[in-house]
């Protein structure tokens, strides 16, 4: 584990939206993480396709990015509309 220095508006931000979706600041912080990592990874997928691929790669037991970007294993068109 490591530390990540955030500023003090993001971790207000990070802090409402954990209260809101009853998670912890870390769990909502690697959620976006995971989300805005997968955008850039998969730009032409939608926020719905995104978190359909979080589920997915979860229930297949996560994956390192080496995985996410092996098109063969996590293709975009296995993603329900």
């Amino acid at each position: 584990m490591g530390i990540v220095k955030i500023s003090d508006l993001m971790h207000e931000n990070l802090r409402l939206a954990s209260n809101a979706l009853s998670r912890s600041v870390n769990a909502q912080a690697e959620h976006w993480m995971k989300i805005g990592m997968l955008a850039e990874i998969y730009p032409d997928l939608n926020h719905q396709q995104l978190t359909r691929l979080l589920m997915r790669v979860e229930r297949d037991g996560g994956a390192e990015l080496a995985q996410l970007l092996d098109h063969s294993v996590f293709t975009p068109q296995g993603i329900a509309q």
